[in-house]
């Protein structure tokens, strides 16, 4: 990874466009980041029917099968925080180490075909999460283990660039 998704200094990515995928958040509002990650997901989606989608360009380069398994746990994990963040004042969220979590899935050795569909029904219900935040649920907060702390919409933000940046990572020359 390029960008550690944990990183303590994460606010880079609201204030300047990414220097790598180029994803600006000053042009993205909250509230368009589930029609966002609607069209993410099935971007993804159409990764995963390229024919050499489980191979490494580099070996220390993860292949785009596992970068799509990656944005599956990333939208599935986000929700499970967003949800936090909706319900639980102070919310506080674990750690994540996404490279552990490659190894133990295995994500090199899972199926294109059901990962579409796992990342399609995960980036959708995320998506319809974010359908549902109104008002004020906007400036609530959550905090990563970090001390990190998130608004709803500064989290929305920072969520979406990793789907986008990762298809950087995988786009064909």
């Amino acid at each position: 990874m390029q960008i550690p998704p944990d990183d303590k200094d994460w606010t880079w990515v609201l204030e300047r466009p990414c220097p790598e995928c180029g994803f600006d958040a000053g042009r993205v509002a909250a509230t368009d980041v589930s029609a966002l990650l609607r069209q993410l997901a099935a971007s993804w989606q159409a990764v995963l029917t390229r024919p050499e989608v489980a191979v490494r360009p580099q070996p220390t380069r993860w292949s785009p099968l596992e970068y799509a398994c990656h944005v599956r746990d990333v939208f599935t994990r986000f929700d499970t925080r967003l949800q936090l963040m909706l319900t639980v004042d102070g919310a506080e969220f674990e750690n994540w180490d996404q490279d552990a979590t490659a190894v133990a899935e295995h994500y090199d050795l899972q199926d294109p075909h059901v990962v579409s569909v796992e990342l399609g029904t995960a980036g959708g219900t995320l998506a319809t999460r974010f359908d549902g935040v109104t008002g004020t649920q906007w400036e609530r907060t959550g905090r990563r283990s970090n001390g990190s702390e998130f608004t709803v919409a500064t989290f929305a933000l920072y969520l979406v660039h990793d789907p986008i940046h990762h298809l950087w990572d995988v786009a064909e020359d």
